[in-house]
C-alpha cells in the first residue's frame, strides 16, 4: 500500500502533496474537509462518500475530485475498498479554483479514471528515482487536473441567475480587493441580501461558506508571497493578505496548512 507525502520543496507550477495507490482504504471523515484539491478512487470494491450535502458510490475506475475545504466523509460499501488518490499543490495553487470553474465536486467516470489511474501509475514510479524528475512529476499533476476542465458543469452553474447576480460579483471582489478590510457582511451588503442567505448561496455553488472561500483565497495569496518574496516579513504578508492581526494571520495559516508561515517558507523556498 504505497503512499508519499511531500518532504521537499518544491518549485513548480503544479505538484502532489501527497498520491498513493492499491490503498486499502479505511473510513475517513473531515468535518472541515481537506486543505488541498483532493482526488480518491475506486480500484477495486465500492466507497460511499458524502460530500457537500449529496451521497455519491465510486465504483471501481470511477473517481472524486474535491475542492479545498469541502466537508466530507468516505467509507467502504463493499467488503474491502482499495482506491488510489492524490491531492494537489503547487506555486499557483490558488489558480486552481478558478481552473476548476470553483466547483466543489467532480465525478471522473471510468474512462477518465483509468488514464488518472495510468498517470498516478507514472507518478508513483517516478517518485521512486533519483534524482527526482519535479518537471516530468509537474507536468503528469497537470495533466490529472485538466482532465476534470470540460466546462460543462461551470457553465451550467454559471448560467444560474442565482449565481450570476450575488456570488460571481462577491468572489470578483474578493479576488481583487482581499487585502482590504472586508467581511461576509460587506460583501453581502454588495449584493444586497443578508450575510446567512450568501452564505447558503456559497455552499450551494462552492461547497464552502463565504467566510472559507475569502480566507482560503487570502491563505494561497500568503502561499505565494512567502514563496516569490523572501524579504517580505510575516507581519507585512498578513497585512498585504488583509489579515490586520498577525497573530491571527499564523494561527489561521496554521490551521489551514499544518505549520507556521516560516515553517512553509523554510520548506518550500529555493536554495
Amino acid at each position: 500500500m504505497p503512499i508519499i507525502f511531500r518532504s521537499a520543496p518544491f518549485h513548480e507550477p503544479f505538484t502532489f502533496d501527497s498520491l498513493g495507490n492499491h490503498w486499502l482504504q479505511d473510513p475517513v471523515s473531515r468535518p472541515n474537509g481537506y486543505p488541498f484539491y483532493h482526488y480518491l478512487q475506486t480500484e477495486t470494491g465500492v466507497g460511499r462518500v458524502e460530500a457537500a450535502g449529496r451521497t455519491y458510490l465510486l465504483r471501481e475506475g470511477e473517481g472524486i475530485l474535491l475542492a479545498p475545504f469541502t466537508r466530507h466523509s468516505y467509507s467502504r460499501e463493499s467488503e474491502s475498498w482499495y482506491t488510489l488518490f492524490a491531492s494537489f499543490t503547487g506555486t499557483v495553487e490558488s489558480v486552481l479554483p478558478r481552473i476548476m470553474g470553483n466547483r466543489a465536486v467532480i465525478l471522473a467516470g471510468k474512462d477518465q479514471g483509468e488514464r488518472i489511474a495510468a498517470l498516478i501509475e507514472n507518478c508513483m514510479s517516478l517518485c521512486g528515482k533519483r534524482p527526482l524528475d519535479e518537471r516530468a512529476l509537474s507536468v503528469n499533476c497537470y495533466n490529472i487536473l485538466m482532465s476534470f476542465v470540460d466546462g460543462v458543469h461551470t457553465r451550467k452553474r454559471e448560467q444560474d441567475p442565482l449565481y450570476r447576480q450575488y456570488v460571481a460579483p462577491v468572489i470578483e471582489e474578493i479576488e481583487i480587493n482581499y487585502s482590504l478590510d472586508l467581511s461576509v457582511e460587506y460583501l453581502s451588503r454588495k449584493v444586497f441580501i443578508t450575510p446567512q442567505y450568501l452564505s447558503r448561496l456559497f455552499r450551494r455553488f462552492l461547497g464552502c461558506s463565504t467566510y472559507e472561500y475569502l480566507t482560503s483565497f487570502r491563505i494561497s495569496r500568503a502561499k505565494e508571497l512567502l514563496i516569490t518574496d523572501i524579504r517580505l516579513e510575516v507581519q507585512d504578508i498578513s497585512r498585504q493578505t488583509g489579515f490586520s492581526d498577525p497573530s491571527h494571520f499564523i494561527a489561521v495559516f496554521k490551521r489551514i496548512t499544518g505549520m507556521t508561515p516560516l515553517e512553509f517558507r523554510r520548506l518550500n523556498r529555493s536554495f
